[in-house]
């Protein structure tokens, strides 16, 4: 299964939720990276995605975007493949 990176805070539902769809397909380990914790760590998310909002989930080396985008990913029929790879 691919490696899965999250930007999240701790109380974030969209985060929640992401995380509940992505344990619904079988992922067992999600590394978190809790930019609430750390102000470089969304300043690292910002550079990196173009983006200001959590979750911002990379699946491998392929950012998804945030729950919105994972979860229009899996109603596509993309997300399972992507997971596997």
């Amino acid at each position: 299964m691919a490696r899965i990176r999250m930007y999240a805070t701790a109380v974030c539902p969209y985060c929640q939720m992401a995380e509940r769809l992505l344990r619904g397909k079988g992922v067992t380990e999600i590394e978190k990276i809790r930019i609430d914790s750390d102000p470089a760590l969304r300043e690292e998310m910002m550079q990196k995605t173009g983006r200001r909002t959590v979750p911002q989930i990379y699946i491998g080396d392929t950012h998804v975007g945030g729950y919105d985008d994972l979860a229009a990913l899996d109603r596509a029929g993309g997300l399972d493949p992507l997971l596997a790879s």
